[in-house]
């Protein structure tokens, strides 16, 4: 695909916890390639999670000049080797908590058990001290490139019907999933940026902390609990307080395209996704198994939580293909399934929380294998974001970066297309 100024670049970034290794992994291997910092390249970052661990410290700023970033990718991928071991440290009684609070819950209402039990959960302020160490005072609107962070709000009480204006005819209509209600809902908070060539007309830019955003994104449920916060929104005049848990919970590349990103890239514009995976763990499960677990069965961690499982991967098996339709061809998918060859040695786990350095290194090589068996399209993805890099520059700043730079072919490749396009024009007149 050839890139011009009418093309905008978003990446979406899987959830998975320690599994977020794969996508650092990648990236840092793209930033290599270019000579490039992921956010000099894409437009808009997406992603729940691990994700957005990734994605707010990717475009986060350097606090001594803002016109720099602060993070190359490779120190995300030490952030996981360096952290990852406190933020789920080895315990081999989680689960038995989580079965004795259950338990506690329902029958003995004993409150020391509660405290002794933990609910089940790791410590949250691990991955607080973790995360505040990573973005400091940072707040969502300072990201360097548009940037998205999904998190689910399980409370009702800031519920209600808005107005926008409608852009065909100019009047006011009612949003479709803002209702007065007793239930939760989805929540994007977003820094859609005016220079990334953007429509920003949606855009309400939250005043909220990069932690309390990530955080929120974060608290995977059965793994931590909700994260609250509060939110000033500046065009509303008002705070928003939200008890949120962990927006991979209906977060996906298809969700994410339509319901947060397509309303921002303008209608004359090509919009490209490049997709990060963090292995796939899809599993099917047999009618007897389903009708053999029962009512708790379907839930309980001994049988790999196939209710959960669904919930995660089937909004996303229900809208691929029309996605892949409607995007044109435009998607750049790197992912493997982490279930063909999980008993072999040297496969990496599946469990989001395994942060030994065995798996680890597995983690890292899985993530290589991805980039192995998907070259061209690898190439062809650094390609594409170099030529996005230059889109504003002119062609004699980019044959000077291109005598220095890393990317030398790739800058190289996209001058000489550009000098022939410029060529024929000229022959053409």
């Amino acid at each position: 695909m050839t890139q011009n100024n009418k093309t905008v670049v978003a990446l979406f970034t899987y959830g998975g916890g320690m599994r977020g290794l794969i996508p650092a992994y990648i990236m840092s291997k793209i930033e290599e390639r270019t000579g490039y910092r992921m956010a000099e390249m894409v437009d808009i970052f997406a992603g729940p999670s691990t994700g957005a661990i990734l994605n707010a410290a990717i475009t986060r700023r350097h606090p001594n000049n803002p016109k720099k970033l602060l993070y190359k990718a490779r120190h995300l991928v030490r952030f996981y080797e360096r952290d990852g071991h406190k933020i789920f440290p080895a315990d081999h009684f989680r689960e038995f908590r989580g079965i004795l609070h259950d338990f506690n819950n329902r029958t003995l209402k004993i409150s020391q058990l509660k405290s002794i039990f933990k609910h089940g959960h790791y410590d949250p302020q691990n991955l607080g001290e973790s995360l505040k160490a990573l973005y400091g005072d940072a707040k969502l609107g300072d990201s360097y490139s548009s940037l998205i962070v999904p998190a689910y709000n399980i409370d009702s009480e800031q519920l209600q019907v808005t107005e926008e204006i409608d852009e065909d005819d100019n009047t006011p209509a009612r949003t479709q999933n803002n209702f007065m209600d007793k239930g939760g809902h989805a929540v994007w908070l977003k820094n859609i940026r005016t220079e990334d060539r953007l429509n920003t007309a949606h855009n309400n830019i939250p005043d909220v902390s990069l932690y309390d955003a990530v955080m929120a994104s974060t608290a995977a449920p059965t793994y931590f609990p909700c994260h609250h916060f509060s939110a000033y929104f500046d065009t509303l005049n008002k705070t928003k307080h939200y008890s949120a848990i962990d927006g991979g919970i209906f977060d996906n590349p298809c969700i994410s395209y339509l319901g947060a990103i397509r309303r921002h890239i303008p209608k004359d514009h090509n919009l490209v996704m490049i997709l990060l995976g963090t292995g796939h763990t899809n599993q099917s499960v047999t009618k007897d198994d389903w009708n053999r677990y029962g009512a708790l069965g379907i839930v309980d961690p001994v049988n790999e939580l196939p209710l959960i499982n669904i919930f995660f991967h089937a909004s996303e098996s229900a809208l691929m293909e029309t996605f892949e339709e409607e995007m044109g061809g435009h998607i750049y998918l790197f992912n493997k399934s982490m279930i063909e060859n999980e008993d072999v040695p040297g496969a990496p786990s599946k469990q989001i929380d395994d942060a030994s350095p065995e798996n680890l290194q597995n983690l890292k090589d899985f993530a290589q294998d991805i980039i192995d068996e998907n070259a061209a399209e690898f190439d062809k993805v650094c390609d594409l974001l170099v030529q996005n890099y230059l889109r504003r520059k002119t062609t004699e700043e980019a044959e000077h970066e291109a005598s220095t730079s890393k990317a030398k072919g790739c800058l190289f490749s996209f001058l000489r297309k550009d000098k022939d396009k410029k060529k024929k024009k000229k022959d053409a007149a």
